[in-house]
């Protein structure tokens, strides 16, 4: 097969991971309304189970499952117990980080529609700390589902607890990416090397490198043997996606991101895109963006005008090219498995990073 084939047959096998895996999840949570021992009485809590399926199901490229299943493919074509199970842990995990991410960030829409935030808010307009707190329990409940659905998977003792750590670990370190992420906004001006810091704690060790750890796991491989190599593919690989996020937050289509440009901009956000914006500006047009970081009334005219300052500037190529380059390292970090798995699998992770790089353009 040539290149095109190659990526194209990933897109598909990550297009079947997908239907798949949204079938499983709705159907979890279909069972989970009964099985969860709420009393008879709650209201809120059967709300509070349908905002998250609601968000859960509403829309995710679930690329998490889509890593995990086919890490698992790395050693075996064998269906392997505790895969299912992990992967609606991955993505329980995911909800909670959105959910809290948007409260965080006081961000009214996410995937599209309302965030689990703004729901309770439109539900509760006149008890603010009311919705808060739903919203932060919410998130909460499923950062809990995610752990308790591993511990209850049909797979033996040691792999449940082996999978139970590796999940653990990334939802810790999760929460610190997030805490430093808050902190690195602080900076007037963050490096490279925090930027890259605050993205391998708060999106690379549980969106890239815990699946491949759980889908290796459940296959019966050996992890600390191949930990080195698992992070040499992980951590551009996550520089990568947090890239692309922070650049379609600029420059991409609102209608295909789901949210409105700018919001890294009018939550004063040090991203890579504004950071690369501010290093290249100086004078009138440094104080055009300095302006309008972290004011949550920015106006679209404004975000436009900070675009055509950062495409005038070169700050766009200048990001593609340096999403390139971190494509083309974790491709290259992917060719090193060959010796050690089976030829298919390494291909679809060899071609994954440059299929996520052409997404963006």
């Amino acid at each position: 097969m040539n290149d095109k084939a190659l990526a194209t047959a990933a897109i598909e096998r990550v297009a079947g991971h997908r239907r798949r895996f949204d079938a499983r999840f709705e159907a979890y949570f279909d069972a989970l309304a009964d099985d969860l021992g709420a009393p008879p009485f709650s209201r809120f809590t059967p709300r509070c189970l349908e905002l998250l399926r609601d968000l859960s199901l509403r829309g995710g490229k679930r690329l998490r499952v889509a890593l995990m299943y086919e890490a698992a493919r790395l050693v075996t074509t064998e269906d392997v117990p505790g895969l299912e199970e992990a992967a609606l842990s991955l993505e329980l995990l995911q909800t909670h980080g959105l959910v809290h991410d948007d409260i965080i960030d006081d961000a009214p829409v996410r995937r599209g529609g309302a965030s689990t935030y703004y729901a309770y808010l439109q539900e509760f307009p006149d008890r603010d700390r009311t919705a808060l707190g739903l919203a932060v329990l919410a998130g909460d409940l499923a950062a809990f589902l995610s752990l308790r659905v591993l511990l209850e998977a049909k797979a033996p003792a040691e792999l449940r607890q082996a999978l139970l750590e590796v999940q653990t670990r990334a939802a810790t370190d999760t929460v610190v990416g997030q805490v430093v992420d808050l902190e690195r906004d602080f900076e007037p001006l963050p490096g490279e090397d925090l930027l890259h810091t605050v993205t391998e704690y708060k999106s690379t060790r549980y969106s890239i490198l815990a699946p491949l750890r759980l889908g290796l796991l459940a296959a019966g491989e050996d992890l600390a043997r191949h930990d080195e190599p698992l992070r040499r593919y992980a951590i551009p690989v996550g520089v990568l996606g947090q890239m692309r996020d922070d650049y379609l937050d600029l420059f991409g289509d609102e209608s295909v991101v789901g949210k409105p440009s700018g919001s890294d901009i009018r939550a004063g956000r040090r991203s890579y895109a504004v950071s690369a914006v501010l290093a290249a500006t100086t004078g009138p047009e440094r104080a055009v963006v300095e302006r309008a970081l972290g004011d949550p009334d920015c106006a679209p005219e404004t975000v436009d005008r900070i675009r055509d300052i950062a495409r005038r500037r070169g700050v766009e190529d200048r990001l593609r090219s340096a999403m390139r380059h971190h494509a083309e390292a974790a491709s290259a970090a992917a060719a090193e498995w060959r010796p050690f798995w089976r030829e298919e699998a390494v291909a679809f992770f060899e071609h994954l990073p440059l299929w996520g790089m052409e997404r963006t353009l």
